[in-house]
């Protein structure tokens, strides 16, 4: 990958620039223009935990594109980008052949801001409001340079987001973090990236009657830190801009089961009031079901009572929708052979998603969150990938979009999740068949 000069960031904003311009010159409304907050949007998750050699700093890594070495076997990703969108000058290449033999595996850096901004152009292209940009708070409050990287990432996603006209907003993944200070470092970081990176000031940053928007996700399911007495205080303090803290819109990414205290969720009923101290409730839902049956039954046993409950309480809903699921290189590397199953929940080209999505609509949910734009290691990234598996690198395993028998362009996922969006602006219902709405 070739190092970014000044040059070249001057020219990527002035072009930003120029596209801003020109959509307003043409009267076209911006995703970051409208005012009504949350609702009617559709967002998307964004890892951008994506690295390379030489990309950032002094960084020696594949970071989550390998684990050991650059080898078939040594991948860690089930699904492969399509990154011919994308400016030679701006991949990475990794030597490793095709399996057609014409030409090499390339790569991207999600701390090259060009590679984020075209990210957020196809999104801006398909019409999907914006992204939710992670940020996990174990290596940010316990590796400076981990921090460092993490920033520079949010720092590419603003500006990406800003020129064009997209939304996003701040989810701290509790994954992996100290149980003893998991709050604290919240606390913390969160005023550093309000007072510190000035984050919130965006003109792209999502805001809620009139409050920027922060998701905590993962406090009750099962293996993940936290204790009801102080997430609770911390979801306070965050929704009342109290203790130091900047007033937010608070989402819960809570377990699947956080209304009936089984399954994925502890069985503490102190969670109970936690759960429903949340502005917005978004229970995480990839995996709890394969096929489109499942995904009816999902809604009727899960959603449904679930949504119930919210309207009762006066919260707000956001449901987790998922294209499908394989996770097989990443847990051969970790050596869980028992969870090694590529293509584990079958995309079904597209029909898979498109069910969720239709079968939410019809209980007139008013916005989605889709997992995710580039969550390659599980299979589940919605970014333009291979459609075929000629094209995937030789003597590797992965899920390519037309493995289930159709023929697919490599942004079918974008298509589909931007069908999904007009019908959430329209406040409209969706027909019930994929087909009826968008075709290869």
């Amino acid at each position: 990958m070739r190092v970014l000069t000044t040059h070249d960031l001057a020219r990527g904003l002035a072009i930003a620039f120029a596209v801003m311009v020109m959509f307003r010159a043409a009267g076209m409304a911006t995703a970051a223009e409208r005012s009504d907050g949350l609702s009617h949007r559709l967002i998307v998750g964004y890892q951008g935990w994506f690295g390379c050699p030489d990309d950032f700093e002094a960084n020696r890594n594949w970071q989550h594109w390998f684990l050991k070495g650059v080898r078939p076997e040594f991948l860690t990703v089930d699904i492969l980008p399509s990154v011919g969108r994308l400016r030679p000058s701006d991949l990475c290449d990794t030597g490793l052949p095709r399996e057609d033999g014409r030409g090499t595996i390339k790569l991207f850096s999600a701390q090259n801001p060009a590679v984020v901004s075209a990210h957020f152009s196809w999104m801006r292209e398909h019409g999907i409001d914006g992204a939710a940009a992670q940020r996990f708070i174990q290596p940010v409050s316990s590796d400076p340079a981990r921090k460092r990287r993490s920033d520079h990432v949010l720092k590419n996603v603003q500006a990406a987001a800003e020129a064009n006209g997209r939304v996003f907003f701040l989810v701290y993944d509790v994954s992996g973090a100290d149980p003893q200070t998991v709050t604290e470092d919240i606390r913390t970081d969160w005023r550093y990236l309000v007072e510190t990176l000035q984050l919130t000031a965006s003109s792209a940053y999502l805001r809620d009657h009139g409050k920027p928007v922060i998701e905590l996700w993962g406090f009750g399911v099962g293996d993940r830190p936290g204790t009801p007495e102080s997430v609770g205080a911390l979801i306070a303090d965050l929704k009342t801009g109290t203790h130091g803290l900047a007033a937010a819109t608070v989402i819960g990414g809570v377990p699947t089961r956080w209304r009936t205290l089984d399954g994925d969720a502890k069985p503490d009923r102190a969670w109970t009031s936690v759960y429903r101290s949340y502005d917005v409730i978004s229970p995480w839902a990839v995996g709890r079901f394969s096929d489109e049956a499942g995904a009816d039954q999902f809604v009727r046993e899960v959603v449904q009572p679930d949504l119930i409950e919210t309207r009762r309480l006066g919260l707000r809903y956001l449901p987790v929708v998922f294209p499908g699921f394989s996770w097989s290189n990443l847990m051969r590397n970790r050596d869980r052979a028992d969870q090694v199953v590529l293509n584990k929940i079958p995309r079904n080209c597209g029909r898979f998603l498109w069910r969720q999505i239709s079968d939410l609509l019809h209980l007139h949910v008013d916005a989605l969150y889709v997992a995710m734009f580039d969550e390659a290691d599980e299979g589940t990234a919605i970014f333009p990938a291979e459609p075929r598996a000629d094209k995937l690198p030789a003597g590797a395993k992965m899920v390519y979009l037309n493995e289930d028998g159709c023929a697919l362009p490599d942004d079918w996922y974008l298509r589909i999740g931007g069908a999904a969006a007009k019908f959430l602006h329209d406040a409209t219902v969706p027909p019930s068949q994929l087909d009826a709405v968008v075709q290869p």
